[in-house]
């Protein structure tokens, strides 16, 4: 394994902040990723005092860097996709953690599996979708996931987590609760179907499939209208530094969204099962007037308001002080708190 030193963190992570990582290496199977705790965990690591702090990335889309990071980063990239077993119905596919979201998508909807196409185009790796328990277009992760390891930092073993076990909730999990900090996800195993049921009820699904003149319905055509939303709506992290939505979908009493309501007619807000409304949060930050907003390099995007994005030069410091502006500002005009979706480092 090699360990290099004092290396720019720009290439790993979606934002473009260049953070620099006192340590740098990368794994592709659990031997190298124990070799290099290894070394974060020797007293006689160069300039180090044990145990040396170390942070796992896959896809860098969903962090903020917002200092350099004195200790010994490890990119995940345990590669390889493999069909486990089948039914009638589904098909059970494991990916390595490492692998491009994106990628493993198009490799579902390339051989008619169903279940991910809503999820098409949205950054990162495919061990970063049940920490987050991505979400996009009416679906989320958890509707797909049979089970996934993950390697344990505490005991040094690989434990299997099923779909109870990892507790997911609205853009979260037991990894970003109680576990945080503690696992590495190495592979995930998704449930999918061969009979697909569509999903084009959420967002701009239909009236893009009408305008690309689709009329037999099918995922790669659901993933392509998906494809064209997010395109026209959503800065390219290889253009423009972004994570995508900065900020969760804030859920608030039915009672308070009908004070909210009487105060903001227009005020959008979706219905759940238990009676609960989640609020747009995009709408909140537009209607306080930050869509478009730049200072210096950091910005509000000027078609979304839910993603900040790092024009060039921003520091992660830099659009985390424009975060808390705008969670402040929303704060005080509608008693709503935001909730970060990005994890800060």
């Amino acid at each position: 394994m090699n360990i290099a030193e004092n290396i720019p963190l720009r290439s790993c992570n979606t934002f473009g902040i260049n953070a620099v990582a006192r340590y740098f290496t990368s794994f592709s199977s659990t031997d190298e990723l124990a070799e290099g705790l290894a070394f974060a965990a020797r007293a006689d690591a160069p300039s180090a005092r044990p145990p040396m702090p170390t942070l796992i990335l896959g896809g860098g889309s969903n962090i903020l860097l917002t200092k350099d990071f004195d200790g010994l980063v490890l990119v995940n990239a345990i590669k390889g996709i493999d069909l486990v077993t089948e039914t009638e119905h589904h098909v059970f596919v494991k990916a390595g953690a490492g692998e491009n979201w994106h990628g493993f998508v198009q490799y579902c909807l390339k051989r008619n599996w169903a279940g991910v196409e809503n999820l098409s185009l949205i950054p990162g790796s495919v061990g970063a979708s049940p920490m987050q328990n991505i979400g996009a277009y009416g679906v989320e992760i958890k509707e797909v996931f049979h089970e996934l390891e993950a390697w344990d930092l505490h005991s040094g073993k690989v434990r299997m987590f099923t779909l109870n076990d990892c507790r997911f909730g609205y853009r979260d999990s037991i990894f970003k609760q109680e576990y945080r900090g503690r696992f590495v996800i190495l592979n995930v195993t998704y449930r999918l179907s061969k009979v697909p049921k569509f999903h084009i009820e959420y967002g701009a699904i239909r009236e893009a499939l009408d305008e690309m003149g689709v009329r037999q319905l099918s995922i790669q055509a659901i993933s392509r209208a998906v494809v064209r939303i997010r395109q026209a709506k959503l800065p390219d992290p290889a253009q423009t530094g972004n994570a995508g939505s900065f900020f969760k979908n804030p859920v608030v009493s039915a009672e308070q969204f009908s004070a909210l309501q009487v105060e903001s007619p227009g005020i959008v807000g979706f219905k759940n099962p238990d009676g609960a409304v989640k609020l747009a949060a995009g709408w909140l930050i537009e209607a306080a007037g930050w869509k478009g907003y730049r200072k210096g390099d950091a910005g509000c995007h000027a078609k979304q308001a839910l993603v900040l994005v790092n024009y060039g030069q921003a520091t992660g410091a830099e659009i985390y002080a424009l975060s808390e502006e705008i969670l402040q500002s929303v704060k005080r005009k509608f008693g709503v708190t935001l909730e970060r979706e990005v994890n800060i480092i």
